[in-house]
């Protein structure tokens, strides 16, 4: 991981090369910041590695896995797992108040045992503990699409797969069968699922001669690409969008285009379209 997801102890930093002098200027320079006695972090050091070192504990869960590019579909608190029997806990917003009562807290902090202890770095838990605390924290859609991104990007493989799900209580193992690191992003793997749950044999990442990959095949004839603002707010982007469409037509095949905001926020919405189009391409293949 990065230098800016560790911490450093006073000797440390000595040892290093850094004078006792020298340590105090870097302290009022901002270039080392102290999180809690004896711990210090680079200024670098994200707003949540900052929080979660504050606390006691180590960084986890959805606050970890944004800072590493991994898709989660929502984080409005700070995740920090915390040693059994850990003292002198802290807020995370100063590190001379104690640790709020749980029942005002709007951070959660996970206490549960880790499976790779030794993993991670001083601030930060392991990818995998990471991991099976974002399933016990999102809906099972939200934790399929986090978990075909960590594929997808190469941060686990599937031998730790297997080890986050042994890890979990039984009744998450169902969500075994749903990941697919295919998946390039978050809305790809929701979109997969809803034409899953209508019934539809989806493949992803499908390649066409003349056009190149495209998000989802769904029923052998029905192409869905999940556009994102980022990619395609481009005027000429759109255009080359709408190249691959008639390509695509011209071979055989319907395209149904939906935003990444769509996906996320009106699913029911989309399952709707899909559904309308599923129905009426059934009903036309019984005619002929």
């Amino acid at each position: 991981m990065l230098p800016e997801l560790e911490t450093f102890t006073r000797s440390e930093l000595l040892a290093s090369g850094l004078t006792r002098r020298g340590l105090i200027a870097a302290l009022e320079r901002g270039e080392i910041i102290r999180a809690r006695r004896d711990r210090y972090l680079s200024s670098l050091a994200a707003p949540p590695v900052r929080a979660a070192v504050r606390v006691g504990g180590r960084l986890t869960c959805l606050s970890l896995l944004e800072l590493l590019g991994i898709f989660v579909f929502e984080n409005t608190r700070l995740h920090v797992h915390v040693m059994r029997g850990a003292s002198r806990l802290r807020s995370p917003s100063s590190r001379l108040s104690p640790l709020p009562p749980r029942r005002v807290r709007r951070f959660r902090v996970h206490w549960t045992p880790l499976v790779r202890p030794d993993e991670g770095t001083s601030a930060c838990v392991g990818v995998v503990d990471a991991l099976i605390h974002a399933v016990l924290c999102q809906s099972a859609r939200h934790a399929v699409a986090t978990l075909d991104s960590a594929l997808n990007r190469g941060v686990i493989d599937t031998p730790e797969l297997t080890e986050i799900f042994a890890a979990l209580p039984s009744k998450y193992r169902v969500l075994l069968a749903l990941i697919d690191g295919r998946a390039e992003s978050g809305s790809e793997t929701l979109m997969r699922l809803i034409a899953r749950a209508l019934g539809c044999s989806v493949v992803p990442q499908v390649r066409f001669d003349g056009v190149g990959r495209v998000d989802l095949l769904i029923d052998g004839w029905l192409v869905v690409e999940c556009d994102s603002r980022g990619f395609h707010a481009d005027w000429r982007q759109q255009l080359t969008d709408r190249e691959r469409d008639l390509a695509l037509a011209g071979l055989g095949y319907a395209t149904l285009r939906v935003t990444a905001a769509q996906i996320f926020h009106e699913p029911d919405k989309v399952a709707q379209s899909l559904r309308g189009l599923i129905e009426a391409h059934r009903r036309r293949g019984e005619r002929d």
